[in-house]
C-alpha cells in the first residue's frame, strides 16, 4: 500500500534566485535517496507523480504515492577462494574474518564456484523509518547548492535563511524528524498577513488547497502563469503591452506568494529619457513591468505584482510611485549632465580605469581596438574612417555618470551620447559593439558594429591569453569563452569572408614587444581554444563530430569558408559513395603511411598490369580537370560530387590489384596512384575521418 508524502521547510523571505531552484533540489534529493533505498517514490524509480511547491517563505514536495516500506532485497557478498579459505580442512584467519564481516559463523558460508559465499534475503524497512535519512541527504544537497548560508540562534546547522517550522506528513501520520533546533508536525502557515494563523493538516493532500484559502499560491508555474494574465490584463486596460522576459517573470513569481496585479504611473518629464533607462530603472532595480503602445513608444506607466489585496490599493500604488520617482530623477540627473559636453570630451580619462593589470589602461585598449578596426575594415571591404571613430569612442561612456549608475547600458548610452555629434553609422557602432551579451544574442546588424565588435573580442582573447589568464574548467573571470564564440558567429552569421588567424595575429601583435608573455602562451594556443568554439558551434547545428574533424583537418582558417565546406560535405555524406571514399581513402592512407614514402613521383601508365589501374588513373585525372574551374568557385558541394563517380574503380582497383608488389617499380607506380586519390579526398575535406 503506498501514501502520499509531503515535506515543507517554512523559512524567513528566501533569495528570489533560489526559491525554483531548491524546491527542485529537494524533490530530485529525495527521489534519489528513494531510489538508492529500492523505494517507489518518483520518476526515479517508477510513475509515481511527485511535485515541487515553492514560494518566499516555503519550500516544499508532495509525492502522491510512497511505498510503506522497502523491498526484501537480496544480499550476496563473495568472498575468499576456497583453497586460501581452508587449511588442512581448518578456516584460515581470511575466512573467518569474511564470516565475521557477514555477521554469521563459518559454517554458514555456501561453497559456490570455487569460493565462500554469503547470501540472504534483507527484510525491508519501514519508510517511515527511512525518510529521515532521505530527509537529511536532500537537505545536504540543498545546501550546497547556495555559496553564503546563515546560522540563527543557538544552532550550527545553515540554511540559506532562518528555517521556522518543518512540516512532514505521511498518510496521516507526522513523519518524526528533527533540524535546525525544529520538531516535524502538520501545521503549515498561510499568508503572512492575510492568514498568519497555523493550518493543521489532515493528510498531503489537503496541502494545495488550505494554502491557497490562506491566501498563498503555492504551486510555482501556475503562480506564474496568473501573474503573466494579470499583467497582461492590466496592461490591455492601459491600452498598451508589456514586454514579459521569462528572467523578470521568474524573479516576480519568486517574490510573492499572493499576486495582485496593479499599475503606477510614470511623470512625463521622465519620458525624455532613453526608454532603454526607464526600463533599467523600473525594470532591473525595482522588478516592475513597463509597457509599450503598438507602435513601440513607452507609456508612462508601469504594473507591479504586489504581495497582498490591500483595502486602500490605492496607497500601495502611491508607494510604489514613491519609490520610482527619485531613481528617475536621478538618472534624469544623469542625462543632461553627461550631455553638457560631447561624448569624445570624456575619452581621456580613460586612462584613469585600468582595463586588466598588465594589459594597461581602457584608453589603451581603445587604441589597439582601434588598429584592430582598421585591419579589419580593410580586409573585409569596409568603412575604415568610421570604423576607427567608432573605436576611439566606444568605451568613453564608461566614465558617464550613467554608466557608472547603470553598467548594464554601456554602449548604447555611448550611442545616444555620439548621435549628437557623430554620423548614424559610428554611433550604431557603438551601441553594438558589445554584442553579442549572452548565448543566442543577437549579433550586431552594421557593418561597423561587426568590425568594431570583433576587434574588441579578438582584443580581449590576445591580450588575456598573453599573461597566461586564460579560462580553466571551472572559471573563465574575463568571459572569454563568451568572447570567442561571439568572434564566430559574427563572422559566420554576418557572412564576412575573414581570415580569422591572420586577424588574430593581428591583435596578439598589436601587444609591445616588450611587453612580458606568459609562459606556454603563444597565437596557436589561442587559436585551439577559438577551434573548440567552433566545434560546439557547429555540433549545436547537427553536425557530428567526425564531420567537423574532416574539415578542421584542411586547416581553413576563414570560419566562413569552414562553414561551407562542412555544409557541402553534409549534404554528400548522405550520397552512397560518401562511405566508399572514405572507406578507401583511410585505406590508401594507411598503407602510404606504412609504405614509408615508396611512392613514386608520378604515374606511368607503362608500369600497369591490370585494367582496374588504367580505369582508375582515366577517372582521376577527368575528376581533377573537372574539379579545377569548380575550386577556383569554391563550389564544394559540386567538388564532392564529382568525387561520386570514383566509386566504381576504386573499388574495382582495391578487388584486383596487390598494392605492395614484389617489383619496386610497380610498387611504388600504385602507391602514386594512392596518393593521388589521397589529394582528391582532401580537395574540400579529409574524407578518410569521415566513419561509415
Amino acid at each position: 500500500m503506498n501514501h502520499s508524502l509531503l515535506i515543507e521547510l517554512g523559512t524567513e523571505d528566501l533569495p528570489a534566485r533560489y526559491v525554483w531552484t531548491l524546491a527542485h533540489a529537494l524533490r530530485n534529493g529525495m527521489e534519489a535517496s528513494f531510489a538508492q533505498r529500492g523505494i517507489q517514490a518518483g520518476p526515479l524509480v517508477g510513475a509515481i507523480p511527485s511535485k515541487p511547491f515553492a514560494t518566499p517563505r516555503r519550500i516544499a514536495v508532495l509525492f502522491d504515492g510512497v511505498a510503506t516500506k522497502q523491498d526484501d532485497r537480496p544480499i550476496r557478498k563473495i568472498g575468499p577462494k576456497l583453497e586460501a579459505a581452508f587449511k588442512d580442512g581448518q578456516p584460515t584467519p581470511a575466512a573467518l574474518g569474511f564470516a565475521k564481516s557477514c555477521g554469521v559463523e563459518i559454517h554458514a558460508l555456501k561453497r559456490e564456484s570455487g569460493c565462500l559465499v554469503f547470501s540472504r534475503k534483507q527484510k525491508g524497512r519501514k519508510t517511515i523509518e527511512l525518510i529521515p535519512e532521505v530527509f537529511a541527504e536532500a537537505i545536504k544537497h540543498m545546501d550546497e547548492l547556495v555559496p553564503k548560508r546563515m546560522r540563527w540562534g543557538s544552532g550550527e546547522e545553515t540554511f540559506v535563511r532562518p528555517v521556522h517550522w518543518i512540516l512532514a506528513l505521511y498518510g496521516n501520520k507526522v513523519v518524526p524528524l528533527e533540524r535546525f533546533g525544529l520538531k516535524s508536525g502538520r501545521k503549515t502557515y498561510g499568508h503572512r498577513f492575510h492568514a498568519p494563523k497555523a493550518i493543521p493538516l489532515k493528510s498531503p493532500a489537503d496541502y494545495e488547497t488550505a494554502l491557497r484559502e490562506a491566501k498563498v499560491w503555492a504551486d510555482f508555474n501556475s503562480r506564474k502563469a496568473e501573474i503573466r494574465r494579470q499583467v497582461e490584463a492590466e496592461a490591455a486596460k492601459l491600452r498598451g503591452n508589456a514586454p514579459i522576459s521569462e528572467e523578470l517573470l521568474d524573479e516576480v513569481t519568486a517574490l510573492v506568494e499572493w499576486p495582485v496585479a496593479i499599475s503606477g504611473r510614470i511623470e512625463e518629464r521622465f519620458l525624455q529619457l532613453p526608454p532603454e533607462v526607464v526600463v533599467a530603472t523600473v525594470e532591473t532595480n525595482q522588478r516592475y513591468f513597463t509597457l509599450f503602445d503598438t507602435g513601440g513608444k513607452l507609456l508612462p506607466h508601469f504594473i507591479t505584482v504586489a504581495n497582498i489585496e490591500s483595502k486602500d490599493m490605492a496607497q500601495v500604488i502611491a508607494g510604489n510611485e514613491r519609490v520610482v520617482r527619485p531613481r528617475l530623477t536621478d538618472a534624469l540627473f544623469f542625462w543632461e549632465q553627461d550631455r553638457k559636453k560631447p561624448l569624445e570630451a570624456y575619452r581621456a580619462d580613460l586612462d584613469r580605469i585600468t582595463y586588466v593589470a598588465s594589459l594597461g589602461s581602457v584608453l589603451d585598449k581603445t587604441g589597439r581596438i582601434r588598429n584592430l578596426a582598421d585591419y579589419l575594415a580593410r580586409n573585409l571591404g569596409g568603412d575604415a574612417e568610421s570604423a576607427k571613430r567608432a573605436a576611439d569612442l566606444c568605451k568613453a561612456d564608461l566614465v558617464t555618470r550613467m554608466v557608472r549608475e547603470f553598467p548594464e547600458l554601456q554602449g548604447l548610452m555611448g550611442s545616444y551620447y555620439a548621435a549628437r555629434s557623430e554620423p548614424p553609422d559610428v554611433a550604431k557602432a557603438i551601441a553594438e559593439h558589445y554584442f553579442p551579451t549572452q548565448a543566442g544574442g543577437r549579433i550586431p546588424s552594421t557593418p561597423g558594429g561587426r568590425i568594431v565588435a570583433l576587434a574588441d573580442k579578438l582584443d580581449a582573447l590576445a591580450g588575456i591569453f598573453r599573461i597566461g589568464q586564460k579560462p580553466t574548467a571551472s572559471k573563465d573571470p574575463f568571459a572569454l569563452r563568451r568572447a570567442a564564440l561571439g568572434i564566430l558567429r559574427i563572422v559566420i552569421e554576418g557572412k564576412l569572408d575573414l581570415d580569422l588567424r591572420a586577424a588574430l595575429q593581428t591583435a596578439w601583435d598589436a601587444y609591445p614587444a616588450s611587453m612580458a608573455v606568459a609562459k606556454g602562451s603563444a597565437v596557436d594556443e589561442v587559436w585551439a581554444f577559438l577551434t573548440e568554439r567552433l566545434r560546439g558551434y557547429v555540433l549545436e547545428l547537427g553536425a557530428t563530430a567526425d564531420q567537423f574533424e574532416a574539415v578542421r583537418a584542411m586547416g581553413v582558417s576563414r570560419p566562413l569558408d569552414f562553414m561551407r565546406r562542412l555544409e557541402a560535405l553534409r549534404s554528400f555524406q548522405n550520397t552512397p559513395a560518401a562511405a566508399t571514399l572514405a572507406a578507401a581513402d583511410k585505406r590508401a592512407r594507411n598503407i602510404l603511411r606504412q609504405s614509408g614514402g615508396q611512392a613514386a613521383a608520378s604515374v606511368q601508365a607503362r608500369l600497369f598490369e591490370v585494367q582496374s589501374e588504367h580505369d582508375l588513373l582515366a577517372e582521376l585525372e577527368r575528376v581533377e580537370a573537372a574539379l579545377a574551374p569548380l575550386r577556383a568557385r569554391a563550389e564544394y558541394g559540386a567538388m564532392l560530387q564529382a568525387l561520386s563517380s570514383l566509386k566504381e574503380p576504386v573499388d574495382a582497383f582495391f578487388d584486383g590489384v596487390m598494392v605492395m608488389a614484389d617489383n619496386p617499380e610497380v610498387r611504388g607506380n600504385r602507391l602514386a596512384l594512392l596518393a593521388r586519390l589521397d589529394a582528391l579526398c582532401r580537395e574540400v575535406a579529409d574524407l578518410s575521418c569521415l566513419s561509415g
